[in-house]
């Protein structure tokens, strides 16, 4: 039996962590471009939207496979099916079709980000773990730096496309090293997989998502996703092997992150996809002045998750997660007070970057306490829950946003909702008349404002659900399986 190269390996997931965190950076600056260029700022949440949906109703999947039938296949599946579908986006010559290719973009990002951490934890003990998310920190530090300005770049000198091609050598790159260095030993066992579950919840989020976004005009939608996810459940304590076990909510640990991540996640991407918009479309920067404003917050991410891998054997996990949320409040307060046509972009730039430090302190907190929480046979589904309730927060609440946005727009039915495209182009709507260019740049302004006192009240929530994390158990930490340091041959 072959043995993993654990050193190798690690890096195979770095560079998917690696592509997750360029998706995110690179996608968010150059989109307000895009949408100058294809037309249908109507459409501007559902190209980020479409990917989270995907990537969000396979994530409990893919991690139940990934139990049932080893992290490898799962994962070298996931990677292929992004990088097709990011050459794909690259070809788009329509909104609709990059809507339709993000979404198989992001059916394969559904594995990347939660089986990757799963190998991380069966590779390592905890000890170990934490020292490892230092490696991962530099990640997606690294993407932090360079993500934003080269999307700026790359609008500047090439064409937008080239934001998606920019992965494939790195997905290449991930692919090869784990086909040939990480090697696990699988007990297969002849289990069914619960296809009603997913298809239950694949449909409760959809519908969900329609909801979110009708800003009060979808009532119908919202109550069929309550439905459908109420069936969900309803299934999920009744089959032999679920997409989620239910059981894993009894520990207060999951419950607790699971609801303080689902709320952070939606302030999150709700920044990066809304405040690059803001930038350009309200204040006429540029691409590489939109990407300069997230990248406070998505450098001061990993950084604080490098500390607090190191300090929460120390601390222990709840310090870390009630501080870090309390810092993402005070910096998502002062974003939505100070991030104003008038004022200077220098303090709010400075409170991104308090809410990217807050987020990386609770972020690596709530996931480790998870994985520990849990042995090696639920690990995989474990995390992979975690990670579903952050992708739909995100989701959910960049939807949400989304709807405010365009319901701004369409206040005024006399104003083309597609002449506000003209603000996103490089002319910021020169070939507008003044009191057209006015009326939508106002209404812009309006939505967005108010989508930064929504991600305000996320962190506010999701700080609150912090208060009630479990206090310590044993040294600062919460109780840790017998099986913790379990590993793959």
């Amino acid at each position: 039996m072959r043995t993993t190269h654990r050193p190798l390996t690690t890096v195979a997931l770095a560079l998917s962590l690696f592509m997750a965190a360029l998706e995110m950076t690179v996608v968010s600056t150059a989109m307000p471009t895009v949408v100058g260029e294809l037309g249908g700022l109507q459409s501007y949440a559902w190209v980020f939207t479409a990917y989270m949906l995907a990537s969000t109703v396979t994530v409990p999947i893919y991690g139940k496979l990934a139990d049932l039938y080893g992290r490898k296949p799962v994962l070298l599946f996931g990677i292929g099916l992004f990088l097709v579908g990011s050459v794909l986006s690259g070809l788009a010559t329509s909104m609709n079709m990059l809507i339709a290719f993000r979404t198989l973009q992001g059916l394969g990002a559904g594995s990347m980000q939660p089986v990757a951490l799963t190998i991380v934890g069966d590779l390592y003990t905890l000890e170990q773990r934490a020292k490892v998310q230092g490696v991962f920190s530099g990640v997606w530090g690294i993407a932090g730096l360079v993500g934003p300005l080269t999307g700026g770049l790359i609008v500047k000198y090439l064409t937008w496309h080239w934001v998606f091609f920019i992965n494939v050598p790195v997905g290449l790159g991930a692919f090869a090293l784990l086909v040939f260095f990480f090697h696990e030993q699988v007990q297969h066992k002849p289990q069914k997989l619960d296809y009603a579950g997913a298809v239950l919840l694949s449909a409760g989020v959809v519908a969900l998502l329609f909801g979110v976004q009708g800003i009060g005009r979808n009532l119908p939608e919202l109550l069929l996703g309550a439905v459908l996810l109420a069936a969900f459940v309803w299934v999920e304590r009744r089959v032999a092997e679920p997409v989620i076990p239910m059981t894993i909510f009894k520990n207060p640990a999951i419950t607790i992150s699971a609801v303080a991540g689902a709320l952070f996640s939606a302030a999150m991407f709700g920044a990066t996809t809304y405040v690059p918009l803001y930038v350009q479309g309200v204040l006429g920067g540029s691409a590489t002045l939109a990407g300069g404003m997230i990248t406070p917050m998505i450098v001061g991410w990993p950084v604080a998750s490098l500390f607090a891998g190191r300090l929460l054997l120390k601390t222990g996990f709840r310090p870390l997660i009630v501080g870090g949320l309390g810092l993402s409040v005070i910096g998502t307060g002062a974003m939505a007070l100070l991030l104003k046509p008038e004022s200077s972009l220098l303090i709010p730039e400075l409170a991104m970057a308090l809410f990217g430090i807050g987020l990386g302190f609770t972020a690596t907190s709530l996931l480790i306490a998870v994985q520990t929480s849990v042995g090696w046979e639920l690990r995989g589904v474990a995390t992979a829950s975690h990670m579903f309730f952050r992708t739909i927060g995100g989701a959910l609440g960049v939807g949400l946003m989304g709807g405010v946005v365009v319901s701004q727009l369409m206040k005024d039915p006399s104003v083309p909702l597609e002449a506000a495209n003209e603000l996103l182009g490089p002319e910021h709507g020169r070939g507008l008349s003044p009191a057209l260019f006015q009326t939508l740049s106002g209404a812009l302004g309006t939505g967005l404002t108010i989508n930064f006192w929504i991600i305000c009240a996320a962190t506010v929530a999701a700080f609150a659900a912090g208060l009630f994390f479990p206090k310590v158990k044993r040294g600062g930490d919460v109780a840790v399986s017998s099986t913790d340091v379990a590993a793959p041959h």
